[in-house]
């Protein structure tokens, strides 16, 4: 049996960061009439699976997060359990 713990990490920029890709798909909606739409922004997400024997999860976890799947200086993330 698997006893493996899994977490979630969602990644967004941080407000004030221009989001090109977002402004992109924000004018590609208006071309195509969905004018409701206010704004778009864009992110990622990563699945991790964690060995449950790892003490201090949550702190590997954020220490993974600022060392290799953030960028700090334009970019937050969240991370939920799964």
């Amino acid at each position: 049996m698997n006893n493996n713990q899994k977490v979630v990490v969602y990644v967004r920029l941080k407000d004030g960061v221009l989001d090109p890709q977002g402004v992109t798909i924000h004018k590609a909606l208006g071309q195509m009439g969905y004018d409701e739409f206010e704004s778009v922004k864009t992110g990622r997400f990563f699945e991790l699976e964690i060995k449950d024997s790892v003490e201090n999860i949550d702190n590997r976890v954020k220490e993974v997060c600022s060392k290799l799947l953030v960028n700090p200086v334009i970019e937050k993330f969240e991370v939920e359990k799964a």
